[in-house]
């Protein structure tokens, strides 16, 4: 047990130092020198105040993606529908904020519930359409991240376009300032979801530890035989996992709209790959929600610090998707000799080898 703890730590962090180390022959490559680069790196992410706060907003929609993800990850099953997820409970939230009726907070809270709750069930349906017609979750979340992004955008084109700009930029019109999350900090551009992300890691931290559906959900992920003859429910815990999994996952998407943009903006979430890269933060993180929190930062570092570089050096800061890129193949190799190592002991208690 103590073993595997200590390689849950070792792996990420060996993975990271792989990265760099690739990184930094990329940046000798160009002729550039490796620890004044990184250096520069460092100051883009955290050297001042309002870098630390640029660095914080970006991480905040890879983790909650990130803690989203982990759920289903930890219940089994592989949910790559975040980007969907994100932008379907996005525009819906936009749309309960512009026009449900009430004060700004009953909008504010509405537009929550019901991006949660739109998120929620549209990765729960994935589920269902596993247990019902054995449609692998892999496929279908990949799948219906098109639906969802494709449809947000429609609604965004024509129904809901904001006609009033000059621009007629596909996008939905302004929410009202009071059905904002207000910024931690005034001028800087993290707001309160940078908060609430870090309450939901340390609670689902408690929860996966201590809690009795954390217990069914970890078995299940770790083995669905045993968790049948234990007397739990499958179907239902893989259920409320996707749901839950989809619901925090769709907050990335309506905090962005109701912290950052204040209105719903096509392909503003999706150009930023924050689906995808948080779905390789909680893989990097081994789904451990702590250590969520701080492979996100790392990840959306990588990102503002590598505009540091860019404006310092002659290192363009696609250094940052070089790095990425390294920790994306070792994170792969790993699960893919995870799966070898598990197919070839399923081989042989079956007795096929």
């Amino acid at each position: 047990m103590r073993s595997m703890k200590i390689n849950a730590l070792v792996q990420p962090l060996f993975a990271i130092f792989i990265g760099l180390l690739v990184g930094a022959i990329a940046m000798r490559a160009l002729g550039e020198p490796v620890i004044e680069t990184y250096s520069e790196l460092w100051k883009g992410a955290f050297g001042n105040l309002y870098f630390v706060m640029s660095t914080l907003a970006r991480a905040t929609p890879i983790l909650l993606i990130a803690l989203g993800v982990s759920i289903a990850f930890r219940a089994g099953a592989f949910n790559l529908g975040g980007e969907g997820q994100m932008v379907l409970a996005a525009v819906s939230a936009a749309l309960v904020a512009l026009y449900l009726p009430g004060p700004g907070f009953v909008k504010l809270m509405g537009a929550v519930i019901v991006g949660f709750a739109v998120a929620g069930g549209w990765s729960a349906l994935a589920g269902w359409m596993e247990a019902k017609f054995k449609v692998q979750l892999i496929i279908s979340t990949l799948l219906m991240n098109y639906i969802a992004v494709l449809f947000a955008s429609y609604l965004v084109s024509h129904p809901f376009q904001d006609r009033d700009g000059s621009a007629a930029l596909a996008q939905t019109k302004l929410i009202d300032a009071s059905a904002w999350i207000p910024k931690i900090l005034t001028g800087m551009s993290v707001h309160y979801g940078f908060i609430i992300a870090i309450v939901i890691a340390i609670g689902l931290f408690v929860t996966f530890r201590y809690s009795a559906i954390g217990y069914e959900v970890n078995m299940l992920g770790k083995n669905p035989f045993f968790t049948s003859y234990g007397g739990v429910h499958r179907t239902k815990v893989m259920l409320i996992s996707m749901f839950v999994s989809g619901g925090i996952a769709g907050l990335a998407g309506v905090f962005e709209v109701l912290g950052s943009h204040h209105r719903f903006v096509d392909n503003a979430l999706t150009v930023p790959e924050y689906a995808w890269i948080g779905i390789m933060a909680a893989l990097l993180a081994k789904s451990n929600p702590i250590a969520i929190v701080f492979s996100s930062i790392f990840l959306a570092a990588l990102h503002t610090g590598s505009l540091g570089v860019e404006r310092n050096t002659d290192v363009p800061l696609e250094i940052a998707s070089v790095i990425q890129a390294v920790l994306i193949l070792f994170i792969s190799a790993q699960l893919t000799l995870t799966w070898i190592k598990a197919l070839k002991k399923e081989r042989k208690n079956n007795g096929t080898i």
